[in-house]
């Protein structure tokens, strides 16, 4: 499909993507009644499942997965689902293992291409409920592992209709490279102090795999990658890991109608995190790219976001 001319113009002072994404990660606000659930994973694990409903009974529902160490409270989740909920779909926002307040029980945990918990949520939702139509939402890193769920199966199930992803890094090494320019140094120290805490926590469960000298070595966020997600995943090193589990080589295989929104003042993403070709050769990919919004700071009216507006009339024009 053509690429989208989009429409998208911010506040002037939200034009810088510095502001829009400091603001919008640390200052927006969204209130959201949400219920949780536990449900348990086929190897042992657990997943918890924050719910929100629609106003009445529905048969839609919307799926939302979070970025790298987010949760189900996220402005930026709670927002998209009192959205849809407010047009009439339920919504469920993933909190992928460890990120939900309680270690998982597993070593390993996830990462941006572990999307077998992504199809357990689904066959979960479709088995107790009767929903006949499930959008697949993911931000950030959740965007890529939406679009690589995809675009990765023969067959995904029917009642997925759409998937929308938002500041997604497609191609993983070229972002993880952006995320280590100076640029964007205060977002890779904090990125990389919450995964160092959690990664603590967990070598005092699982000593035999990793030891406490090996932490001390990590100083960016691929050492992470290198050290644990790699490892604790089955992949050889972290660039493996990134050419494996990149979107962009899925999105020439997606059969379901799928959005991305990419901004191009996000200094998270590189070039090739921009996948114009792939959109024009499948008919089923569109891609939108303002030339506002940084990383997830598509600042609009109301406190509802541009991306969260689109998402919801790209599911109307289906």
């Amino acid at each position: 499909m053509p690429v989208i001319h989009s429409t998208y113009t911010p506040p002037f002072y939200f034009r810088n993507g510095f502001l829009a994404t400091v603001y919008s990660g640390l200052l927006r606000s969204v209130t959201l009644e949400q219920t949780r659930e536990r449900i348990t994973l086929k190897d042992g694990d657990f997943l918890d499942l924050d719910w929100s409903y629609a106003e009445t009974k529905t048969n839609k529902l919307i799926i939302l997965l979070h970025g790298l160490e987010g949760h189900g409270q996220r402005p930026y989740i709670t927002g998209a689902a009192k959205h849809f909920n407010n047009h009439g779909f339920d919504a469920i926002a993933m909190n992928f293992r460890g990120c939900s307040g309680e270690l998982n029980r597993n070593y390993y945990s996830y990462h941006s291409g572990w999307t077998q918990d992504l199809d357990e949520v689904i066959k979960f939702a479709l088995s107790k409920y009767e929903y006949s139509q499930i959008v697949l939402y993911g931000i950030s890193l959740g965007g890529n592992l939406v679009l690589k769920y995809l675009g990765e199966r023969d067959h995904v199930p029917n009642a997925v209709k759409a998937g929308i992803a938002i500041s997604t890094p497609c191609h993983l090494h070229g972002s993880c490279k952006a995320l280590h320019h100076p640029k964007n140094k205060l977002f890779h120290d904090r990125f990389l102090k919450e995964l160092l805490e959690r990664l603590k926590y967990k070598q005092k469960h699982f000593p035999e795999y990793l030891s406490p000298e090996a932490i001390k070595n990590i100083k960016t966020l691929k050492d992470f990658d290198d050290v644990y997600t790699s490892k604790a995943h089955g992949f050889i090193d972290a660039e493996d890991y990134y050419a494996q589990c990149s979107s962009l080589q899925f999105l020439d295989t997606i059969k379901v109608p799928s959005l991305i929104i990419n901004a191009l003042n996000d200094s998270f993403l590189s070039p090739e995190c921009y996948p114009v070709k792939e959109a024009k050769n499948n008919s089923n990919l569109s891609l939108e790219m303002p030339n506002y919004g940084g990383h997830v700071g598509f600042i609009d009216k109301n406190n509802v976001y541009y991306n969260e507006y689109r998402g919801l009339e790209f599911i109307k024009n289906l």
